[in-house]
């Protein structure tokens, strides 16, 4: 599990190139076309178990809550990731990036939360688009841009082009943040936008049912959300080491996550100390908890770990006496958890297929030569196996055909050659384990045993220079301060 962890912990934003989001004002038309197609929606219903004389803020609130979990930004994947917005035609077509359909997914989920917790509070009808570029200020930390927003927006102006290019500026600047990496950014990242979507509908809800900016409280939040973020990384750091000591690469890798994260510099000096920490010996898991009190936040630390667990497809006794010391700290009891390993698993299987954005150079070096040779060995014994699947699919084996004769193939066919020869290694159960989300492993391992290239250019790195050095929603609740040495 150390070496999966490591793959899952890596970020794709340093030494990469930043996503292409278009030309300026991507954002304006993004917030444009939500706004337009909110109004032609279904009013949100009333959340069950409060009636319509409930308050503004008891049914935004109640809202909040059920719209993480069923947009799946409880689990940091919203459910219309792959599906572009209605009218977007620069989603439409297959040149588009995987990461880059996500991210937009997530700024239109978001979106979409906040019009809709508008609706519910009864907030009187505004520049709604202005409003929501106004939350992105402060999802981003640009609280001098937000309340240079509010003010436009208290004196019935638009938003000038300087401050939508700041906030443009800075969501690109944390695309791939905010997107993740899809497969393997399964682990740190789910909880990490997860702690991003609660701050934002938080911030909406104070927002729309205060009808302004309490510059104050959404400091507060921001501030939150960052150490749920710590918190999160202290125990999968923990559970990343539980069978092992970390390799320098994977260490790397965690460390570079960190730093990522854009922590404030304090909390970020404090959690790179306790990370390295645990890279030498083991945490006490109680001391790391200890401060968790709702019951909200403890079901997220605790649902996320799992999440990580089930990457590799199965589980050590290492990470199971883990995650019951966890439950045990936490004081969830083992119905709660058997029932959050269900929940998980479903989440799990259902997202197993998002397609992968990280670079094969990098996925074969943290999860190691022993994992990358153990899949080749399996997919040996097991090839003539698969080429019998592979021939029982037409088309698959019409395209493998043309690729092995050096035939050229579309964009098209070749991602369609891609997904299908992952669905049917999949279904041999010898090679299944190796299923983790997007079946990227599995296409590394099947590129070295057929006579062709099978991965897509932007999947292979150019060789990087050898350096000398490395580094090696509860309601008021706060994950606990960490204390260093």
């Amino acid at each position: 599990m150390g070496y999966f962890l490591a793959v899952c912990l890596v970020r794709g934003t340093r030494g990469g190139l930043p996503m292409d989001l278009g030309k300026a004002g991507w954002l304006s038309s993004m917030l444009e076309e939500s706004v337009a197609a909110h109004v032609r929606a279904p009013a949100p219903v009333v959340p069950p178990g409060l009636s319509d004389s409930s308050s503004g803020r008891a049914r935004a609130r109640s809202y909040l809550r059920r719209m993480l979990r069923a947009s799946g930004l409880l689990y940091g994947t919203p459910a219309d990731g792959g599906a572009p917005a209605e009218g977007a035609s620069s989603e439409s077509s297959g040149a588009v990036a995987p990461e880059e359909v996500l991210f937009r997914a997530v700024v239109r989920t978001f979106a979409r939360m906040a019009l809709d917790i508008a609706a519910l509070a009864g907030t009187p009808l505004g520049p709604r688009r202005e409003q929501l570029l106004l939350l992105f200020a402060v999802l981003t930390g640009q609280l001098d841009e937000a309340q240079a927003i509010e003010e436009k927006v208290r004196l019935g102006h638009e938003a000038p082009k300087r401050l939508w290019g700041r906030v443009e500026d800075a969501l690109e600047r944390r695309a791939l943040s905010l997107s993740g990496d899809p497969a393997y950014g399964l682990v740190l990242h789910n909880g990490a936008l997860y702690a991003d979507a609660h701050m934002f509908g938080r911030q909406a809800l104070d927002y729309f049912s205060r009808g302004g900016l309490n510059r104050e409280m959404a400091r507060r939040r921001i501030d939150f959300a960052a150490r749920q973020k710590a918190l999160l990384v202290e125990v999968l750091t923990g559970l990343a080491c539980v069978d092992r000591q970390p390799t320098f690469s994977a260490r790397r890798a965690i460390l570079r996550q960190v730093e990522d994260l854009g922590l404030p510099d304090a909390l970020e000096s404090e959690l790179r100390t306790a990370v390295r920490q645990s890279f030498e010996r083991r945490g006490s898991l109680s001391t790391a908890v200890k401060g968790v009190r709702s019951v909200d936040l403890r079901r997220f630390i605790l649902e996320q770990t799992l999440l990580a667990s089930l990457v590799d497809g199965r589980k050590t006794r290492g990470e199971r006496a883990f995650i019951d010391q966890l439950a045990h700290a936490l004081r969830v009891p083992e119905s709660t958890v058997h029932q959050l390993e269900l929940e998980v698993a479903e989440f799990y299987a259902k997202n197993r297929s998002v397609v992968d954005v990280f670079t094969v150079s990098s996925a074969a070096n943290l999860m190691g030569e022993d994992m990358v040779s153990r899949m080749q060995n399996t997919l040996e014994r097991n090839f003539h196996r698969l080429m019998q699947e592979v021939r029982e699919t037409g088309e698959l084996y019409q395209l493998l055909t043309k690729a092995a004769r050096g035939q050229t193939l579309t964009a098209e066919e070749r991602q369609r050659m891609r997904a299908q020869l992952i669905d049917v290694a999949k279904a041999i159960p010898a090679l299944a384990i190796f299923a983790a989300p997007g079946g990227m492993l599995l296409l590394v391992a099947l590129a070295k045993v057929l006579p062709f290239n099978l991965l897509p250019s932007s999947f292979q790195d150019e060789p990087e220079p050898v350096s000398p050095e490395g580094d090696g929603t509860g309601g008021g609740d706060e994950p606990p301060a960490r204390k260093v040495g």
